[in-house]
């Protein structure tokens, strides 16, 4: 079968393989992430009902050893679609029928991408589906994995992208200059067609052609990713003069040319779009004084090279070729200890402000008692969260994802079932535990209160009293929260939205969802705790002496469990929480990212040095992130003092 051809004709090719599974080939930077585009588009432009869809899957995030390829695409699918998370009438998801009934076409890009371990299994797992699939991938690995596994992608047909000739630089790069005038780029000669600073360039390329052994520079521009970089820093900057890349004495190889380039780039569209938009805003002069501007944080190459290489950083931390940059997942490039630190103190502002509001507006007491008790609730709520998510982060339980559910009743005649059992066991025990770690510290609060406020000495009866009230409210607090959420696990259902398939559409979906549930768990750990107070000492009573809950009293601590710890839950164990205490307030204090960092990824992505990708953002090559993060680790090595070890 011959399978030649060029970018524009690819899925023409693909529909002539009768198995419907390809292998395109390529070396770094030649441009197989942009054909795959090319390939959906042009497919799905000719596609009819009977067709499958193609979906670009980015596959350095599979790990066949931990999940199967189904579960994965179907995972990757809710993630980036979350209305796909809806029931099907099997009772699955719409992502899952899509996969199981074949109607899913999965792209995969990037098989080279996969840790180097995990290759060889990740090919025998694509091996053992006759799947239809495009897959892509630089030679020297896809080669290694096949070695070690013995056989190729089985009844795949294959294509390799050749390299650019100089011909193509000929057409291209003289067009990609813009026009100079004069006091500007090399000579300031008014009306000089840009195009003319890539002449002596190619002069000296053809000059040499034949020899390109002693020309690094022409075998460099032969990718798409390195002529992008060389034309974005000559043909868009006014300052710069292309002849310099062929100075071999200042880039005697190949790899000192594309550390120029790929070192340039971030600069080179800062600084340029930098000055567009002053000069812009010069123009509208008076018109703009009373429209928003973005902040000149955003458009400092300097700064924003360092946010980008930490970002960079913290994915070279989770995995050497990871490339998904998704928003909740920033927060887990913060120190373990920090981050409890930052989950126990918004936890205990959670609860001592619930306390200080509830007492203020409800019991008319003394605003010094308020606040030390308050304080001390505050405090004992921030060790409980924070311990529980400290132990949740040690057996790696800590890493939330982004949920978007609602509640649902089931509908008559549809019995409990096995699952709902297990998952509200799962989830009261869970949250037992903590609720009476909780508990036990209100006791311990009111107790250390009124020995402060009222001077009680600490005799025999009031340290009994005291226990008893920790065994009480461990149980109260304990039961009421283990109810709630027990409840809500069984009544969780997903989301119907419609697409969010952008990292800013989840992150407000997230929003959306948190701020429910918090609305639902206030008056439902209020209601819980009033009345779980009546059946814990009543059964307590009977073994322990008699024992006072009224209602009213009831409501109010539970109006403070409710409040306190439903903001507690939301900024602790969903991913918006840990977004906005760490990537919107922590590492914006410690100077990693900017404050507005959701502005500044978006503001990135439009500039070109990141590229969408479903929900997450990814950066715009591999090469252009990894000299990133080599930067920041370096840049870090040098300020840093004696015995830095270059972890965050």
């Amino acid at each position: 079968m011959d399978l030649a051809g060029d970018v524009r004709s690819v899925a023409e090719v693909y529909r002539r393989i009768r198995s419907g599974r390809l292998v395109i080939l390529g070396r770094a930077g030649s441009g197989k992430s942009i054909l795959t585009i090319r390939f959906v588009l042009d497919y799905l432009e000719d596609a009819d009902l009977a067709d499958k869809v193609p979906v670009i899957f980015s596959l350095g995030s599979w790990d066949p050893t931990a999940i199967a390829l189904r579960d994965w695409l179907v995972d990757r699918l809710v993630r980036d679609h979350p209305h796909l998370a809806r029931r099907a009438p099997d009772g699955g998801s719409l992502a899952a029928a899509l996969v199981d009934a074949g109607l899913v076409l999965p792209v995969l890009d990037g098989f080279d991408e996969v840790a180097e371990g995990l290759r060889q299994a990740s090919l025998e797992a694509l091996n053992a589906t006759s799947l239809p699939l495009v897959l892509t991938s630089r030679r020297a690995e896809f080669a290694e994995a096949v070695r070690a596994a013995g056989t190729p992608l089985v009844w795949a047909a294959g294509i390799e992208l050749t390299d650019l000739a100089l011909d193509d630089l000929v057409a291209y790069l003289p067009r990609t200059a813009r026009p100079i005038v004069r006091g500007e780029g090399v000579g300031g000669d008014e009306g000089v067609r840009g195009g003319a600073v890539w002449e002596p360039v190619l002069d000296g390329l053809r000059d040499r052609e034949g020899r390109a052994a002693d020309v690094p520079l022409a075998r460099v521009l032969n990718t798409p990713l390195m002529i992008v970089l060389a034309r974005t820093l000559y043909s868009e900057g006014a300052d710069r003069d292309p002849v310099e890349l062929l100075d071999t004495e200042r880039f005697p190889d190949e790899k000192s040319l594309e550390e120029h380039l790929l070192a340039g780039f971030v600069p080179t569209v800062y600084r340029g779009h930098a000055a567009e938009l002053t000069a812009a805003d010069q123009r509208r002069g008076e018109r703009n004084r009373d429209r928003p501007r973005p902040r000149d944080g955003n458009r400092d190459p300097e700064r924003a090279e360092r946010w980008l290489g930490y970002l960079a950083h913290h994915l070279a931390r989770l995995d050497r070729d990871q490339q998904d940059l998704a928003w909740w997942r920033i927060g887990g490039s913060v120190r373990l200890s920090t981050r409890v630190a930052a989950v126990g103190l918004a936890s205990a502002l959670s609860v001592a402000v619930s306390e200080w509001l509830i007492a203020l507006l409800v019991i008319p007491v003394a605003f010094g008692e308020t606040l030390l008790l308050g304080s001390l609730m505050g405090v004992c709520a921030g060790l409980s969260f924070g311990c529980v998510y400290g132990i949740m982060a040690a057996v790696g339980a800590g890493a939330f994802e982004p949920s978007y559910v609602r509640l649902r009743l089931h509908r008559r005649g549809q019995g409990v079932g096995r699952r709902p059992v297990r998952v509200f066991t799962t989830r009261f025990g869970t949250v037992l535990l903590g609720g009476f770690v909780m508990g036990v510290g209100c006791a311990s609060s009111l107790a250390l209160q009124r020995r402060l406020s009222y001077g009680i000495p600490l005799n025999e009866r009031v340290i009994e009293g005291t226990l008893i009230n920790m065994l009480a409210f461990g149980l109260i607090f304990g039961a009421g929260a283990g109810l709630v959420f027990g409840l809500l696990a069984v009544l969780e259902a997903p989301l119907d939205v419609a697409s969010a398939a952008t990292p800013a559409g989840l992150l407000a979906w997230n929003r959306t969802t948190v701020g429910r549930q918090v609305l639902v768990l206030v008056p439902a750990l209020t209601l819980a705790i009033a009345l779980d107070g009546y059946l814990v000492t009543g059964l307590l009573q009977e073994f322990l002496g008699p024992m006072n809950w009224e209602l009213a009293d009831g409501l109010l601590i539970g109006a403070v469990g409710g409040v306190g710890g439903a903001l507690s839950y939301a900024f602790s164990f969903t991913a918006w929480g840990q977004w906005v205490i760490l990537s919107r307030v922590w590492l914006p204090l410690t100077g990693k990212l900017p404050w507005d960092t959701v502005a500044f990824l978006d503001d990135a992505y439009h500039r070109g040095v990141l590229r969408q990708t479903g929900a997450v953002y990814q950066f715009r090559h591999i090469r252009l992130q990894h000299h990133l993060g080599r930067s920041y680790r370096e840049r870090q090595a040098r300020y840093a003092p004696a015995g830095f070890t270059g972890r965050n």
